[in-house]
């Protein structure tokens, strides 16, 4: 069972990259959960809307994610993830290119997994 998790988050997570390379607003909009906290690199606090909103608009604009040392521990319906990334894009027309280590909190509820928390920090 916990095997079969780590895996299905493991996608969801692949996906969620896929989506946010593409903007693709509908699996943001059913990956991400409506009570969504993501707190990030500036120590803003960015919710579900917030965050789609970056994509909808076109403000945010990211050309590739490449993830490297992701680690998955699951704890009963939530599994946490940790990893860097290396992010290449724009925001409001200006290069935003980095590097980031990130940790997310993925829920599983109603057979859904949904991430409800993320920060990311620069990586250095």
């Amino acid at each position: 069972m916990e095997f079969k998790l780590i895996q299905e988050v493991i996608n969801a997570e692949h996906r969620l990259k896929a989506s946010m390379v593409s903007s693709d607003l509908a699996v943001l909009n059913e990956l991400l959960a409506d009570n969504l906290v993501f707190i990030n690199h500036f120590g803003h606090r960015v919710s579900k809307q917030e965050d789609i909103a970056l994509h909808q608009s076109g403000l945010l604009s990211i050309a590739s994610i490449e993830l490297s040392d992701l680690q998955v521990e699951p704890h009963g319906d939530c599994v946490l993830v940790y990893a860097n990334a290396e992010i290449i894009g724009t925001y409001d027309g200006a290069e935003a290119n980095g590097r980031f280590a990130f940790s997310r909190v993925w829920l599983k509820k109603d057979g859904k997994l949904q991430v409800v928390s993320g920060h990311s920090t620069v990586f250095v």
